[in-house]
């Protein structure tokens, strides 16, 4: 397979002078881990003591990560990233609201990233998170078999109907509905309620995508099971495939209740189990749908590899890669440039609401082996093409 992932021209053909000055500003604070630390607690407090820190948030962090403050505010780059073939997911990125009402903005705002995803070419997929609709501990204590409530069976039933409005929708107006994973404990529940979605709305072709998160051991036999239940019942399957985000947690909560860890015992293990999962869904494209989200270039060539070896075209409607924004700019565009399907993770929400998730990018890019030294080494070899032109 021809290595397509270091033109840097390609990679930041949008973005300006400025804007990989920033890039390289951003990163080089990134790898510096202390750093990060020392920057997310004064960023915090700043934002909770209401200190004028956003014009600053928003002209470093934010403009780098997240596509603006609300869903019109994207557009501009939505048409941007799309005059290079690459599309977008509008995601709206505010986290941890645990009351009725967030629950209901959320599906509002989800109801709306539908729409206009149904309006444009640009937009495929649509996205929300399990617990934007309903509270953790309900999912857990579902997953954990235990007898509700009748406050709480209320409660639930208002998830599951936030749930099926979203998907009755998507699946009216044909836009791809990508539902993303959180931690173990309450993934469960969630998986259950999503695989009702499938069953009920992807009869004709996958609209409902769940997540699945490859640092999980057990996640290629889930798929299995689930491709039996999807043959016997006849519906399609849709799954993102990524790697995962909450490991230390895992980890942590894992020994802490005595249990065994639920993540892989390696690296390589997660990247196996990873490309073992990616090959399973390109063996039984008959019936799945893939939206492979990863950073990773290695496994990115082997998706691309296996699509040659069976005759797939680039850009077979059953097979996406993602990447979030701000990060990855040499695979999303160098495979857009090559004709594949590509859309970036485009986060959005007031910047005090979206601060969460930055937080956890960063810390992402500083534990990730590797993943900011690349961002920087791509950085570099671009502004040293520009200045030797």
């Amino acid at each position: 397979m021809e290595k397509i992932f270091n033109n840097t021209q390609v990679a930041f053909s949008l973005k300006s002078d400025t804007e990989l000055d920033r890039a390289y500003f951003l990163f080089k604070m990134i790898a510096n881990q202390p750093l990060v630390r020392i920057g997310t607690a004064v960023t915090n407090f700043a934002l909770k003591a209401n200190l004028p820190v956003e014009g600053l948030i928003r002209a470093t962090v934010f403009d780098h990560f997240c596509g603006g403050v609300n869903e019109v505010d994207c557009l501009s780059v939505v048409d941007k990233m799309y005059t290079k073939g690459v599309s977008s997911v509008l995601d709206y990125s505010v986290e941890g609201k645990e009351e009725e009402d967030q629950f209901d903005a959320a599906l509002e705002m989800t109801l709306k990233t539908i729409e206009f995803a149904k309006e444009r070419l640009a937009i495929p997929f649509a996205v929300f998170k399990p617990t934007g609709f309903g509270r953790f501990e309900l999912y857990e204590k579902l997953g954990e078999k235990q007898t509700l409530t009748s406050e709480e069976q209320a409660e639930w039933n208002r998830v599951v109907a936030r749930f099926d409005l979203v998907c009755k929708d998507a699946h009216s107006k044909n836009v791809a509905l990508l539902i993303d994973g959180e931690e173990s404990w309450m993934q469960d529940a969630a998986d259950d309620l999503v695989t009702e979605m499938m069953r009920k709305y992807n009869k004709e072709k996958a609209i409902v995508f769940n997540t699945l998160q490859m640092y999980r051991w057990d996640r290629l036999d889930y798929l299995k099971k689930l491709h039996e239940q999807a043959k016997n019942d006849g519906f399609f399957i849709g799954m993102k495939l990524v790697r995962g985000a909450y490991m230390e947690k895992e980890m942590a909560r894992a020994e802490e209740k005595g249990y065994p860890s639920p993540i892989c015992a390696s690296k390589e293990a997660t990247d196996e189990n990873y490309d073992a999962s990616v090959r399973y869904m390109v063996d039984h494209l008959d019936l799945m749908s893939i939206f492979a989200g990863t950073h990773n270039e290695l496994s990115t060539y082997k998706l691309m590899e296996l699509m040659q070896e069976q005759g797939i075209k680039t850009n077979n409607d059953r097979i996406w890669f993602g990447q979030l924004y701000g990060m990855s700019d040499n695979i999303s565009y160098n495979l857009a440039a090559n004709g594949y399907n590509v859309a970036k993770y485009l986060p959005f929400g007031p910047v005090k609401d979206v601060m969460p998730y930055l937080i956890r990018r960063a810390e992402e890019n500083t534990s990730v082996a590797g993943q900011t030294s690349r961002e920087l080494a791509m950085i570099k070899e671009e502004r040293k093409r520009r200045k030797g032109k």
